[in-house]
């Protein structure tokens, strides 16, 4: 049986409506946008395909049109550490880009999803030409500062109402992930997998939120009805 294309072999260029999805191309200007959008290309990751990989060397910078991937990484006794979910408008890896290093993470597609990328040198050229991309980095990486102290915080609760509440304010931050909205469409396993608990817990922990009228569950996902309420959740 012929072996599967990789994620990489499957790249194709960027249709008008995936462009149309990427927050900062609409920060350039017209010349530039024309240099760097015949750049853009996508692929479709399925389930369990790696876009990104521990030790790899940085080719591209990437973006989620539509799915949902996940940050870990893997200790030495062989358990997974996941740092977070990357929902459709999220950017990453920029500090990886920018240092040109191997990754010190791996990314994986929860599900089927479309991921798409521009190349190193690029995302370099944008950084020496454009006042508007550099104002969008500068941003995602005083945002992901934060995200990542909250996790750290959030790592040391064991509480998992607060775990969950928490996590689910982080995937529905408007700077890093601008196409979720107010709807973050994601299953309770898919959850579990980002939060670290069982389905079961998870399902309970969403019911309370619920109950409580910071978020509302509906097919295929969860509705956040108060933002704040979730970030500042505590039992």
């Amino acid at each position: 049986m012929a072996k599967e294309p990789s994620v990489y072999q499957r790249r194709r260029n960027a249709t008008e409506q995936e462009l149309r999805q990427i927050p900062w191309l609409a920060l350039l200007t017209p010349n530039d946008r024309t240099f760097v959008a015949p750049q853009v290309v996508v692929s479709d990751p399925q389930a369990g395909d790696y876009v990104c990989r521990m030790g790899r060397p940085v080719t591209f910078w990437f973006g989620v049109i539509e799915g949902l991937l996940k940050m870990s990484t893997d200790s030495a006794s062989g358990r997974t550490i996941t740092f977070t979910g990357v929902p459709p408008g999220g950017w990453f890896g920029e500090g990886t880009a920018l240092k040109r290093e191997p990754y010190r993470y791996n990314i994986m597609a929860l599900r089927h999803s479309v991921v798409a990328g521009i190349p190193v040198d690029t995302f370099h050229w944008l950084l020496d030409n454009s006042i508007g991309f550099n104002r969008f980095v500068m941003n995602q990486f005083n945002e992901r500062l934060a995200q990542f102290i909250q996790a750290r915080e959030i790592d040391r609760s064991n509480d998992p109402d607060m775990r969950v509440a928490r996590n689910l304010a982080a995937l529905f931050n408007p700077t890093l992930f601008p196409g979720v909205g107010e709807m973050l469409r994601i299953t309770q396993q898919e959850l579990a997998y980002l939060v670290g608990l069982s389905r079961q817990r998870v399902n309970v922990a969403l019911n309370t939120l619920q109950a409580q009228g910071a978020i509302r569950i509906e097919y295929g996902g969860v509705r956040v009805l108060d933002l704040k309420a979730l970030r500042g959740w505590s039992s």
